[in-house]
């Protein structure tokens, strides 16, 4: 049976540590919202600027959308988070028995690959993994 609860939890750690969030999601379509509004208000946190906050939340949408299309059904979606200052790196990842190998000329990869600074699909049998590096272009 799947799990049902939601859990949010996160790592404060102590000045200058980075700050780790992890959220478990339904692996389904309808949840993506509460992804790209956490994503934003972590953003926010770090001081991001509104243009980069939107323009991480459409990263977000891209590589939920690549992560859920691999999904086996009926599991989660696993969200991880790293905040440093200036910068915020994510992992959306589920479950996938039998992913397909990434399409790096698809729009989707093309909209992650120029909006975050760094990348990556990570494809294996049982999982399927979208990683971001987003800095903010106050820090640049």
């Amino acid at each position: 049976m799947p799990e049902t609860s939601t859990p949010v939890s996160g790592d404060t750690a102590t000045a200058g540590d980075p700050t780790e969030v992890e959220l478990r999601l339904p692996a389904d379509g309808a949840y993506a919202a509460v992804l790209r509004t956490l994503t934003a208000g972590l953003a926010a946190r770090l001081d991001f600027t509104m243009d980069d906050i939107e323009d991480l939340r459409i990263a977000v949408s891209e590589a939920a959308a690549m992560v859920l299309e691999e999904a086996d059904e009926g599991t989660v979606l696993d969200c991880r988070f790293r905040l440093t200052p200036g910068e915020l790196m994510l992992t959306i990842s589920a479950e996938a028995q039998s992913p397909t190998p990434p399409d790096y000329e698809s729009f989707g990869w093309q909209v992650l690959a120029t909006l975050a600074a760094e990348a990556a699909i990570d494809t294996a049998p049982g999982s399927y993994a979208v990683r971001l590096t987003v800095r903010s272009s106050l820090e640049s």
